[in-house]
């Protein structure tokens, strides 16, 4: 009889343990919406929170990993936590392919000495994180955060350009699908320069081009391609700044990445889908080699928009492939 009455006993309490973890999940998952402003139909609600339920379970399995020391980096909930690895690597990367034409390509200065650690950001080089939203617009977001910084460079002047502009107007490139940092380089190039973003506002999605000469914040006369792996790479960044790069971001490890360097041994050099983003420093953390990397997926991902990335790691995720910065 006592032995009916614990398992009965038993049951009851684990009832109401998972009855309380539904009631915590659906006030995580209120709260997900509304940090996000998410909005569904009932039935994409239901779709999405199972997609979301998923996410939230590997970040919780992989953090625990990361403190028995299994991984050097972090996952977390971030503003894509109900899209699934394929949703949003269809969504956010717009780079395809390997169709990537020469410029000049980078010599290095006679006599540089490497720092240990750079970080343009703390010199003045790079503008607040920016969020492209739902439109493979990387691209433009990568060629703009280079070009900011080579102007900052030249003039002195720390000036936000207009990504917008370049969606718009870059007939090289396919707006919110595809495009490439060279074909963004040429435009400004052959126009005369790119608007201010305070003049030519971003809207994340294709629109009629309305550049105006009289709002033009910056101009490029080209690019330099950065080529022979990453040590030139890093030599290219200690010396002349923020540099565009092409990456490997179609892991889910990726997309809801939270800190820590990010060493993911799944990461292609070999890339179809690629993402663009901009190198900006490069140091160690913990023992590890890391490029600093500025994304255009908002602050809500990764370290305030910011990832560390494996460095002198046989070219992880392909960082060193395709990198160039533009000439002004």
């Amino acid at each position: 009889m006592m032995i009916r009455y614990l398992l009965v006993l038993v049951s009851c309490v684990c009832a109401g343990i998972d009855g309380l973890s539904e009631i915590f999940l659906d006030k995580e998952w209120e709260e997900f919406k509304q940090a996000y402003h998410k909005v569904y139909t009932p039935r994409e609600e239901i779709t999405r929170k199972s997609v979301w339920l998923k996410n939230r379970d590997v970040i919780t399995k992989h953090n625990l990993e990361a403190d028995l020391g299994h991984h050097s980096f972090r996952l977390g909930m971030n503003e894509y936590g109900d899209m699934t690895t394929e949703e949003a690597t269809a969504m956010l990367n717009g780079v395809r392919g390997s169709g990537f034409v020469n410029g000049s390509t980078f010599l290095p200065p006679n006599n540089l000495k490497l720092p240990k650690t750079v970080d343009w950001r703390k010199e003045g080089y790079v503008t607040p994180v920016k969020n492209q939203r739902r439109c493979g617009s990387c691209w433009a977001f990568s060629a703009i955060g280079a070009l900011e910084g080579q102007h900052f460079r030249k003039t002195g002047k720390l000036v936000a350009l207009s990504e917008q502009n370049l969606i718009d107007c870059s007939k090289e490139n396919l707006g919110c699908f595809i495009g490439l940092m060279d074909n963004a380089y040429k435009y400004i190039s052959r126009n005369g320069g790119i608007d201010t973003e305070e003049s030519y506002q971003y809207i994340g999605k294709k629109d009629t081009c309305k550049f105006q000469q009289s709002h033009v914040g910056a101009t490029c006369t080209g690019f330099v391609r950065v080529t022979n792996g990453e040590l030139n790479l890093q030599k290219a960044v200690a010396s002349v700044g923020p540099i565009s790069v092409a990456i490997d971001a179609s892991r889910r490890s990726f997309h809801l990445y939270k800190e820590g360097v990010y060493d993911e041994e799944a990461c292609s050099r070999l890339m179809s889908f690629i993402h663009a983003v901009v190198v900006v420093g490069y140091g160690t953390f913990q023992g590890k080699d890391y490029w600093l990397v500025k994304n255009s997926w908002g602050t809500s991902w990764g370290m305030e928009g910011y990832i560390m990335m494996s460095r002198n790691k046989d070219d992880q995720c392909g960082i060193s492939s395709h990198a160039l910065y533009p000439t002004v």
